[in-house]
């Protein structure tokens, strides 16, 4: 993996730890030679993932949609920025410059890219690894949630087994690197998206 996308929080949360592991995120992505991407803002968790990156001398490349420039506060020192215009098209750039995603707390918008994300990989759009960092088992309940839709029948196993899970770093990236994808018939084409 050359490159992978961080989904988080622009908020530090209410633990210290969330953005110690964003940052130790960041800095362990670059000791490993692996390019961040992210949604360039310098603030919360997004930040963290980012300062830590480059503390490293990593590369760090943002995607930013232009209205929220002022409200994420694009940060200044990445080595490259890119505007779009809208969400989806900051999802869609983010999912075209990585080899993986991974996501750490954060609230609703969090949610929605990461499982925009694992819904693309269900399809067959992708065949990328999407792991969670589940920080002091923040996504313990999400996890749940998603074994309960296993339970109910409303997901495939296979589809569960896409999701890689665990608390470490070091794991986690491990976890990604042997990743491979089931064999699933593409429901539709990534041009009809």
């Amino acid at each position: 993996m050359k490159s992978i996308t961080v989904f988080c929080g622009s908020s530090f949360g209410s633990d210290d730890i969330y953005k110690e592991q964003a940052t130790l995120l960041g800095k362990t992505l670059a000791k490993q030679d692996i390019q961040l991407i992210y949604g360039g803002a310098d603030v919360g968790l997004m930040g963290a993932v980012a300062d830590g990156a480059l503390n490293e001398n990593g590369k760090v490349i943002g995607v930013l949609p232009h209205f929220l420039q002022s409200k994420e506060i694009a940060h200044k020192n990445l080595t490259d920025l890119i505007l779009v215009e809208t969400m989806h098209e900051r999802k869609t750039k983010m999912n075209d410059l990585c080899d993986g995603v991974i996501v750490l707390p954060g609230g609703y918008g969090t949610l929605e890219e990461f499982f925009e994300m694992i819904t693309w990989a269900q399809l067959g759009l992708h065949k990328k690894p999407i792991g969670i960092l589940n920080i002091n088992g923040f996504y313990d309940d999400l996890i749940r949630l998603v074994q309960t839709m296993v339970d109910k029948g409303f997901l495939k196993q296979v589809n569960r087994d896409m999701l890689l899970i665990s608390g470490s770093i070091d794991e986690l990236l491990e976890k990604m690197k042997n990743y491979e994808a089931p064999t699933v018939g593409k429901w539709i084409s990534k041009e009809e998206v």
